[in-house]
């Protein structure tokens, strides 16, 4: 078996630290057992300076043998079938389990990002908040009803849809019982908890570098 490589940024300033994309390769693999490792890109010059593997300057992507994938949602699902603990491996799970992963991306995250960048750039009351209130509150009615999104147990399906509801400005959009009971039980798990701890501990660690490189 060929060993799995995430590549992130070697640091990043601290507002983005536990939220950085990469978390969630490092996660599927916690939860799923699958070895693997980091490397990283510079944060410097990081619009240009590994356009080879990844076209628009961000991270993470992921390198398997041969394969090389950008973008978390299809690393994420290259690891999903890798492992019957991130997807099932009956069609109609398989299918379910792809189809929200895709709507985590394209029906709810392509909303509450957009509308979070608004809201910090000071458009408080931006053309977004519609929107992105009907996307919740329907999947509001929805997490109601059941403890996870496929196969009455935690997927790959979960760990996308969480990483997205689970950004502070979002959770504090209305209230939302449902999807905050959801979040939590999401993040609860180990596999979220160690991901998030590995990924903090290695911007710290770039911070003492700097520390130290600047009292030489």
């Amino acid at each position: 078996m060929s060993e799995l490589t995430i590549w992130t940024y070697d640091w990043v300033p601290e507002g983005p630290r536990g939220f950085v994309r990469d978390l969630r390769l490092r996660r599927a693999c916690e939860e799923a057992n699958l070895p693997y490792k980091m490397q990283t890109i510079p944060f410097d010059g990081r619009e240009t300076n590994h356009l080879a593997r990844q076209p628009f300057g961000q991270v993470p992507f992921l390198s398997d043998g041969e394969v090389e994938i950008f973008e978390s949602g299809a690393g994420l699902l290259h690891l999903s079938r890798k492992s019957e603990k991130l997807m099932p491996r009956d069609p109609v799970g398989e299918a379910e389990t792809v189809q929200w992963m895709i709507a985590a991306l394209n029906s709810v995250e392509m909303v509450t990002v957009p509308w979070w960048f608004l809201k910090m750039s000071g458009d408080e009351d931006n053309e977004l908040v519609g929107w992105m209130g009907k996307r919740l509150n329907q999947l509001e009615k929805l997490l109601g009803d059941r403890e996870w999104l496929v196969a009455d147990r935690f997927t790959a399906a979960d760990l996308l849809m969480a990483d997205v509801l689970r950004v502070p400005e979002v959770r504090s959009f209305g209230g939302r019982p449902a999807t905050e009971a959801y979040v939590m039980r999401a993040t609860d798990r180990p596999s979220f908890r160690k991901a998030r701890a590995d990924q903090i501990a290695h911007f710290e660690a770039a911070d003492e570098k700097i520390t130290e490189n600047g009292s030489d």
